[in-house]
């Protein structure tokens, strides 16, 4: 299995069908400074999420945020995967391999850029696409310095502001989409949640 295939399974803005609304209902586009402002509001966070995989088919499973640096994804039967970034590293657990826990260098992922401490996408070079349709605002951000990691991009809402899947791009041209389900933001969870299985050395960064 690859990477950014079921792995970044956080990744790919599929084009969620949204009610449609009249002209004059229409939301504004949201800013940059608006959607930066949201992400770095959004500390620990839960939900359901839908996955489209690069080769169409679809996953489901739970989805837990803490910033800055940690995600979890728990995929349901009949997938055995499960996707935990601890602050620095992406451990990628797949229970029909043999092959051991995988890991990563989260700072060499596009999950890296909503995962940042400080998010920032009005810095040169980081966006390379902002529109809205009228129901939703759609970016694309990359590692400025690294562009060839990939991009992810990022639908969001407005009123209030919500984030509602993203989609990742990868380098080798594979695109991963995952849609959320409603974001509930929680006051803590548990720490073991970010642990990577089997990858002991690579301790959280940030617990």
């Amino acid at each position: 299995m690859r990477f950014t295939g079921l792995a970044l399974a956080a990744a790919i803005g599929l084009a969620t069908v949204l009610p449609a609304v009249a002209a004059e209902d229409a939301a504004e586009k949201l800013t940059l400074r608006e959607i930066s402002a949201y992400l770095n509001g959004l500390g620990t966070a839960r939900s359901d999420f839908t996955q489209i995989n690069d080769d169409g088919t679809i996953s489901t499973g739970r989805f837990y945020l803490k910033r800055p640096g940690k995600v979890r994804f728990e995929y349901d039967p009949p997938e055995e995967i499960l996707v935990v970034a601890n602050g620095a590293t992406v451990g990628v657990v797949d229970g029909k391999s043999n092959a051991g826990t995988q890991a990563y260098p989260l700072n060499q992922t596009p999950l890296k850029i909503i995962l940042a401490r400080k998010v920032d996408l009005t810095r040169e070079r980081m966006v390379t696409a902002h529109a809205s349709d009228g129901t939703s605002t759609r970016i694309t951000a990359q590692d400025p310095e690294n562009p060839d990691y990939g991009n992810i991009e990022l639908v969001f809402t407005g009123d209030p502001v919500e984030l509602r899947q993203w989609v990742i791009n990868d380098g080798g041209g594979s695109r991963t989409t995952v849609i959320l389900g409603a974001l509930e933001e929680v006051d803590r969870l548990d720490a073991e949640l970010f642990e990577i299985p089997g990858l002991p050395d690579a301790a959280p960064a940030d617990r």
